[in-house]
């Protein structure tokens, strides 16, 4: 790990959600704690979900598409965060299949120029009745084409 978060390009895909790191979210040596950045990830993701209509609610079968269960989660850090602030999360999906998907994202400055860490997650959505896989909606699957990362 550097001192110096790397210059990440710019990119045409995804999107750049605004958040905030605040004072209780450094550990007892002023950086960002590590547990915290999965957290801001799935806040980003929440408001974006939210912005496309789809609400994350406590009940399972009326969440729908909601009703999903992390399979892995994978983060690699790449430089300290050492204030509170304004940051951004970059969020893309990586693969979007028929009862599962990958995300991936980035914590990067507020620009999105900057990245401090970087990761994927996969989701696997769920029958809310026998907590089986299941389809993603047709609403849900033509928002997350909209996220697609290109093919390199």
């Amino acid at each position: 790990m550097t001192a110096e978060a790397p210059i990440a390009p710019a990119v045409s895909y995804g999107r750049l959600i605004p958040v905030t790191v605040h004072f209780d979210d450094l550990d007892a040596l002023g950086l960002l704690h590590n547990a915290r950045y999965p957290l801001m990830v799935e806040r980003a993701w929440t408001d974006l979900w939210n912005a496309h209509g789809f609400r994350f609610e406590g009940d399972w079968v009326a969440a729908g598409d909601a009703c999903n269960a992390v399979k892995e989660l994978r983060i690699g850090y790449e430089a300290p965060v050492t204030r509170p602030g304004a940051y951004a999360v970059h969020l893309w999906l990586e693969r979007l299949g028929t009862t599962g998907l990958t995300y991936g994202f980035r914590f990067c400055s507020a620009d999105g120029a900057m990245t401090y860490a970087h990761g994927t997650r996969v989701l696997v959505r769920l029958d809310a009745t026998t907590l089986r896989p299941t389809p993603w909606t047709e609403a849900f699957s033509a928002a997350g084409r909209e996220l697609l990362r290109p093919a390199d």
